[in-house]
């Protein structure tokens, strides 16, 4: 269901259900949780990769999940929409960087999954959309950080009509950061993840914690919090190596 491997200090979470085209399961959900909280807590690991196995990235919500839906109690279908809620918030702040290789159909849940990414890398031939008011759900969790990515015109288009999007048209929308061919999809991937894994963690941390406080304040409230990240990091241990390192004409050892 979920498959881990380690290359150096990038680890690679791979969706590994490709016959049933990788679906967003609540045990995939589970699972996603557990190796985010493992990731987080092992200092090997300095940035995350995602991708799926077979033609798919993720075809979005389980079939099963879907023909019990309408019939479950409130409190079942609220508590799935919790778990679900907890992963894309857990992956959109976690701590270190995170990337999406999108390897084919990225579907509702499963574009959802993707957005939450830090970064996105697509296949050339791969596609993207948020179908579910198609069949009568609503993208609500994902549609958070879809505006936060694309701005509003482009997340209702997206949202109200529930179309497929090409790669292409997803880099122009700038819901990807780039458009490889497939076969060079995962290498870029790590490449681009072990680049951002060479950085100092405590700087990555604090960015990551700006970037997701910052749409929503004002602009003073927003300048005051970046001259507390400023003032803060001044005396982290990372700064001092980092300097350091440069004097000296050396690689930085975070």
């Amino acid at each position: 269901m979920l498959r881990t491997t380690q290359f150096e200090n990038v680890r690679l979470l791979t969706l590994d259900d490709p016959a049933r085209r990788n679906p967003l399961s609540p045990e995939l959900v589970r699972a996603l949780l557990a190796a985010l909280d493992q990731a987080e807590r092992e200092e090997g690991v300095r940035a995350l990769v995602l991708t799926g196995a077979g033609p798919a990235f993720s075809a979005g919500a389980d079939l099963e999940f879907l023909r019990q839906v309408t019939s479950a109690s409130a409190e079942a279908n609220y508590a799935h929409a919790q778990e679900l809620m907890r992963l894309f918030h857990r992956l959109y702040t976690f701590p270190k960087p995170t990337l999406a290789a999108v390897n084919g159909p990225a579907v509702a849940g499963g574009a959802g999954l993707a957005s939450a990414c830090d970064l996105v890398l697509m296949s050339e031939g791969a596609s993207l959309g948020y179908t579910e008011v198609r069949i009568g759900f609503v993208a609500a969790l994902v549609g958070v950080i879809l505006v936060r990515a694309v701005g509003e015109k482009h997340a209702r288009e997206l949202l109200l009509t529930g179309r497929m999007v090409s790669a292409q048209e997803a880099y122009r929308m700038g819901l990807v950061n780039r458009v490889v061919p497939a076969e060079e999809l995962l290498g870029e991937a790590l490449a681009l993840a072990r680049t951002m894994a060479a950085n100092a963690p405590s700087s990555l941390r604090l960015t990551k914690e700006l970037l997701a406080a910052l749409p929503g304040m004002g602009l003073e409230e927003g300048f005051r919090l970046a001259a507390l990240a400023n003032a803060w990091v001044r005396g982290t241990g990372d700064l001092a190596e980092g300097i350091a390192a440069f004097f000296e004409k050396r690689p930085p050892r975070f």
